[in-house]
C-alpha cells in the first residue's frame, strides 16, 4: 500500500463527505441565518461573544482536538492499521460530524446552552440533574490528568514550557489588538500572519531559553491559568490563543503530508486483522472505544454545546466548525495512523510499550518531515510542542466548561439569593479548581483514568439520544442521528459490562462500580427520553 495514496484518498473522501453529506445534514437541522445567533442575542462579553468563523474553528478544533486524535488511533493500530482507518473515516463522517454539529445546532436553538441544559428541555429535569452530575465529574478527571501530563512534560522538557507561555502573552497582545481591528478583513489577515511568524519565532526562543520548575509548582500555575482563563472574556485569551494554536497544528499537518509525500515511506506493517488483544481485550467493542477522538467522542458535545456555539456569528458558520471541524481531525488521525504503519508490527507493538503513544507519533512524524531539509530532531521536537499546547487548550476549555456545568447545574434553584451566588463564575470556578487539586493530591485520578474512554463514549451516546429527541419533537425525520446512537450505545454498553466484569475479576472493585454506575445511568436516561416522547404522543391523542 502505497502511503501518499492513502492519504491522498483520505482526504478526497473526507472533502467530498464535507460538501455533499455536510450539506444534506446541516440542511436536515434546520438552521437559518434569519434567527439572529445565540452570541448577539445573549452577547456579555465574557461567554458569549461573536467572532469570525475562522477564529470559532480554530477555538473549536484546537479544543477538541488535544492528544485524542493521536494517542486513540495509534494505541487502535493494535488490531490492524485497516480496521482502524476505516473506521476512523466511516465514523467521522456518519458518527462524528453528526454528532458535533447536531450538538452544536440543538445548543444553537437553545439560547446557546449547554447538553445539560437541552437534556432538561427535551428529556426533564431529572435527566438534566443525571447527565450534568456526569459530565461535570468527568470534566474533573479530565483537567486533573491533563494537568498532570502538562506538569510532566514541563518539567521534561522545560523548553516546550517557554514556548508555551510565550504563547500566552502573545495571544493576548493578539486578542487587544485584534478587538482594535474589529471587521477589517485585510488588517485581520495581516494581524494574523504577524501573530502566526511570532508564535513560531516563540517556538524557536522557547527552545533556547527553558523554564525550569518543580512539578508541584507546575500544577499551582497550570490550575492557576486554568482558573483566569475560564473567567476572563474569551476575546482576550481563549479565542486568539486558540486560534493561534490551530495554526501550530496545521502546520503540522501540512508539513506532515509534503513529509509523507516526499519521502513516501514503505508500510512495513501488514495487513492483518487481530479480533483480539492480549492488553486491550476484543476488537469490539474496544476498537470503537480507542480511536475515540479521530472518529467520534462525547466531549465534543460539550464543546461543541459549550463555548463554541456562544461564539457563532451566524448558524450557517456551524456547518465548517463542527462538520468540518471533525472531519479535519479524522484527518489528523489518519496522518496519525500513518505515522506508525511504516513500523513492521513487532517494532510497533515494542515501541508502543516502552515509548508510548505521543513519543511513537513524534519520532515517526518528526522522520517524515525531515525529508524537507529540516532537522530530525527539530521537527520530532516541533511535534512533541504541538500536541503539548493542545493539551494545554484542552485543560482551558474544559475548566469553562465545567464552569458552565455548575452554573446550569444550579440555575432552576428556585431561591434568588442562592441561584445568584451559584451562578458567580468566579466562586464556580475556584470550586471547580479546588476539587481538581483535591483529586490530584489524593493521586485517584490514575486509578480513574482507565475508564475514561468508556465514559467519553457514553457521553456520545447520550448527546445522540438529546439530538434525536429534540429532532423528533420538531418534526424532523432522525434516521442519520438514531442510527449512530443505537450503535454508539450498543458499544458502551458492551464495553462498560466487560469493563466492570474484568474490573471485579481483578479485585479493582472501584472501578467496577463506576463502571455498573454508567451502566445504569446510560439506561435511565434512555427510559426517561421513551417516557418522555411517548407523554408527547400521548397527550395530543388524549386531547383529541
Amino acid at each position: 500500500m502505497s502511503l501518499p495514496l492513502l492519504l491522498l484518498a483520505s482526504g478526497i473522501i473526507l472533502f467530498l463527505a464535507y460538501k455533499v453529506y455536510g450539506s444534506y445534514v446541516y440542511k436536515k437541522f434546520g438552521l437559518s441565518d434569519e434567527n439572529p445567533a445565540p452570541s448577539h442575542e445573549f452577547k456579555d462579553g465574557v461567554d458569549y461573544e461573536p467572532s469570525k468563523p475562522i477564529v470559532v474553528l480554530g477555538h473549536h478544533f484546537a479544543s477538541i482536538a488535544g492528544a485524542g486524535p493521536i494517542v486513540g488511533p495509534i494505541i487502535a493500530v493494535t488490531f490492524g492499521w485497516i480496521p482502524a482507518i476505516i473506521w476512523i473515516l466511516i465514523g467521522g463522517i456518519f458518527f462524528g460530524a453528526v454528532h458535533d454539529l447536531g450538538s452544536m445546532a440543538a445548543s444553537l436553538k437553545t439560547e446557546g446552552k449547554s447538553i445539560g441544559v437541552i437534556i432538561r428541555k427535551q428529556i426533564g429535569p431529572k435527566g438534566k440533574q443525571l447527565f450534568i452530575i456526569f459530565s461535570f465529574s468527568t470534566l474533573i478527571l479530565v483537567i486533573g490528568v491533563f494537568a498532570d501530563i502538562i506538569a510532566k512534560t514541563f518539567v521534561s522538557n522545560p523548553g516546550v514550557a517557554s514556548a508555551s507561555i510565550s504563547f500566552i502573552f502573545l495571544a493576548i497582545s493578539f486578542g487587544a489588538v485584534s478587538k482594535w481591528v474589529g471587521n477589517k478583513k485585510i488588517a485581520f489577515a495581516f494581524l494574523t500572519v504577524i501573530g502566526v511568524v511570532l508564535m513560531y519565532f516563540f517556538v524557536y526562543v522557547g527552545m533556547q531559553f527553558p523554564i525550569i520548575l518543580d512539578y508541584k509548582i507546575w500544577i499551582l500555575a497550570l490550575l492557576g491559568y486554568a482558573f483566569i482563563a475560564s473567567v476572563t472574556p474569551v476575546s482576550l485569551l481563549l479565542q486568539p490563543r486558540d486560534y493561534l494554536n490551530s495554526f501550530l497544528l496545521y502546520g503540522m499537518i501540512l508539513a506532515a503530508v509534503l513529509g509523507i509525500f516526499i519521502a513516501n515511506p514503505e508500510v512495513k506493517m501488514g495487513n492483518e486483522i487481530i479480533a483480539s488483544s492480549e492488553s486491550l481485550g476484543y476488537i469490539f467493542p474496544v476498537l470503537f472505544i480507542t480511536i475515540a477522538c479521530g472518529a467520534i467522542s462525547g466531549f465534543h458535545s460539550l464543546v461543541a454545546s459549550g463555548t463554541t456555539s456562544k461564539q457563532l456569528d451566524k448558524p450557517s458558520d456551524a456547518k465548517v466548525v463542527g462538520f468540518g471541524g471533525m472531519l479535519i481531525e479524522s484527518f489528523l488521525a489518519i496522518i496519525s495512523v500513518s505515522a506508525v504503519i511504516v513500523l513492521d508490527r513487532g517494532d510497533y507493538l515494542s515501541q508502543l510499550t516502552s515509548e508510548g503513544p505521543v513519543a511513537l507519533f513524534s519520532t515517526g512524524l518528526g522522520g517524515m518531515i525531515s525529508s524537507l531539509g529540516i532537522s530530525e530532531q527539530f521537527a520530532t521536537a516541533f511535534v512533541a510542542l504541538t500536541v503539548s499546547a493542545f493539551a494545554l487548550t484542552t485543560l482551558d476549555t474544559c475548566t469553562r466548561l465545567a464552569r458552565f456545568t455548575l452554573q446550569e447545574y444550579f440555575e432552576d434553584l428556585p431561591q434568588p439569593a442562592a441561584k445568584k451566588v451559584a451562578s458567580n463564575r468566579f466562586l464556580s470556578t475556584g470550586i471547580v479548581v479546588g476539587l481538581s487539586i483535591l483529586l490530584l493530591v489524593s493521586g485517584e485520578f490514575t486509578t480513574l483514568w482507565p475508564i475514561f474512554g468508556s465514559a467519553n463514549q457514553l457521553l456520545a451516546a447520550l448527546a445522540l439520544l438529546t439530538i434525536a429527541v429534540w429532532m423528533i419533537r420538531e418534526k424532523i425525520n432522525a434516521w442519520f442521528v438514531t442510527i449512530p446512537m443505537f450503535f454508539m450505545f450498543t458499544v458502551t454498553l458492551a464495553s462498560l459490562g466487560l469493563f466492570a466484569w474484568r474490573n471485579f475479576q481483578d479485585g479493582i472493585y472501584v472501578l467496577s462500580i463506576i463502571a455498573a454506575a454508567l451502566f445504569v445511568l446510560a439506561i435511565s436516561l434512555m427510559v426517561l427520553a421513551t417516557r418522555s416522547l411517548k407523554s408527547e404522543i400521548k397527550e395530543p391523542a388524549e386531547a383529541l
